[in-house]
């Protein structure tokens, strides 16, 4: 990246003028709400899938707040004198985020993204002109080290990372860095590492300006810019996509297949320390002759607990006709996209590769001597963001199952978990349903079969008998042989507890 690209950013030598920046964006409600009510939600949503026309039909008017909208959101020049009476013109010419646009107008030379913080922070997200709202679309990424702003898998990754106290926190491969400026909330010290130097900038205009505590940013790949350190987080969205060739920085990792990711992964374990946690956005192939989770499997580092969810599959059109439209290559020559196209499927069918799945990895450093536990799953439904609480949950659950046998189970105490529901399912009429269902409504939303005795079980677990006296209740009012009922329910228990649906009670 050469000199003369950073220098097209604004400078982050004067603090100074970001902090008035910031208080004249906060003065003029420049803010998440603000936008939201200034929009209204169709226009606001349109901007999430990187349509500006409703933006800019709301924003025909004069007033400061949509006077910002125009000129950092959607790249309309402004005029010099209606500015400087919203911010320090002068002074953000000087600095850089301001340039002139010929006549008496001024430009913003980025995109600067209200982003509303999950304690009602009102925080701001810098990228490059037109990458600011609904991820790429297409939108000037054939510029050399583009940096995205805020897109979808940002925020997933941001809600479903774990928000304990950490004395040290990094985010690898920060982009414009809100990765980064979730973990200032709650890391001590924070460091930012990405091979684009032009996303250490953006990432050091996104502190600034969001009023956050700095960050140590080193520039080059994977983990060779910390060397050995360990953390107590590490988080990544990666440049994921399985492509043939690494022509766009911000998504294309230059490793072939999906070896960036299984790469990432692999190296997370040395660099946690004891109870750490790596968390990953990621993509990985589906290969004939081999089973997904096998595959996922055989990424996880010795020594940690892993929870791998798939979120969604796609083969392999639908993933190279997604991508190809995020680079905004349907928009060339018909003959150049179908020689685009015919690459991509040309290199899925030498891996025999028949589709991609794509979830998320969270890795837990566990205690030396301990099995590690490793879970892997398709879970596509919906699920309720922020997750990191119950990414938190599942490992402690794994905690205690692991050290407690059947035995103890049986004189555990156990708790029905909040928003658990009953679903019964079975011809109108008939005597007893054909199944009972549990289902959550809160967290992952997970549904599962119990029989009678696991459904009749769970609905009485207050806290206040333990397991085994609930077991020879409902066998004596079935009529069931409660030592036989005790030996056969653990397994049962042990995957309401696993799942979510029972918490250990403290008694």
């Amino acid at each position: 990246m050469s000199s003369s690209s950073l220098s097209k950013l604004p400078s982050i030598d004067r603090d100074d003028v970001a902090a008035r920046l910031r208080e004249s964006l906060l003065g003029a409600e420049f803010t998440a709400d603000g936008l939201l009510e200034l929009l209204g939600a169709p226009a606001y949503a349109a901007l999430a899938r990187s349509e500006t026309v409703p933006a800019l039909r709301a924003t025909r008017g004069d007033s400061p707040l949509e006077t910002l909208v125009r000129l950092f959101l959607l790249q309309q020049p402004a005029e010099y004198a209606r500015m400087a009476a919203v911010l320090p013109v002068d002074e953000c010419l000087e600095s850089g985020w301001l340039t002139r646009a010929g006549g008496d107008e001024v430009a913003a030379s980025v995109d600067v993204r209200p982003y509303g913080g999950p304690d009602g922070e009102d925080w701001f997200i810098v990228s490059d002109l037109g990458c600011a709202v609904g991820g790429a679309g297409g939108i000037g990424n054939h510029a050399e080290g583009v940096v995205l702003g805020v897109g979808g898998a940002s925020t997933t990754l941001s809600g479903i990372t774990v928000r304990t106290p950490a004395a040290s926190a990094l985010d690898l491969g920060t982009g414009s860095g809100i990765q980064a400026l979730h973990a200032t909330r709650h890391a001590t010290r924070v460091v930012a590492t990405d091979l684009n130097p032009r996303a250490l900038h953006m990432t050091a205009l996104t502190l600034a300006l969001s009023g956050a505590g700095p960050a140590e940013l080193h520039e080059g790949s994977l983990f060779d810019p910390v060397g050995e350190e360990t953390y107590d987080l590490i988080v990544s969205n990666p440049p994921f996509v399985i492509s043939p060739g690494a022509r766009l920085t911000y998504r294309d990792g230059g490793m072939a297949g999906d070896d960036l990711c299984r790469t990432l992964v692999q190296e997370a374990g040395a660099r946690l320390n004891e109870g750490g946690y790596a968390q990953f956005l990621a993509n990985w192939q589906h290969v004939d002759g081999e089973e997904w989770t096998d595959r996922l499997r055989s990424w996880v580092p010795r020594g940690c607990d892993a929870w791998v969810v798939q979120r969604e599959v796609q083969d392999i059109t639908q993933y190279a006709e997604l991508w190809l439209r995020d680079a905004g290559d349907h928009r060339t020559d018909p003959a150049e996209y179908a020689a685009l196209y015919d690459a991509w499927l040309d290199e899925f069918e030498a891996r025999k590769v028949r589709g991609v799945g794509f979830g998320w990895i969270t890795l837990r450093k566990a205690p030396e001597g301990v099995e590690p536990s490793v879970t892997v799953e398709e879970w596509p439904h919906s699920v309720e963001q922020p997750l990191g609480d119950t990414v938190r949950a599942h490992f402690e659950r794994l905690d205690y199952l692991r050290t407690h046998d059947d035995a103890a189970l049986l004189g555990a105490h156990f708790k029905l978990a909040g928003e658990v529901v009953q679903e019964q399912v079975g011809l109108p009429g008939a005597e007893d349903p054909e199944h009972v269902v549990l289902r959550q409504h809160r967290g992952m939303r997970r549904a599962t079969k119990v029989d009678t005795i696991g459904a009749g079980f769970a609905g009485v677990c207050d806290g206040t008998l333990s397991a085994g006296r609930i077991l020879d209740a409902i066998a004596q009012l079935v009529g069931e042989d409660p030592v036989l009922l005790r030996d056969r329910t653990p397994a049962q228990i042990r995957m309401l507890v696993e799942q979510g649906f029972l918490e250990p009670a403290q008694v």
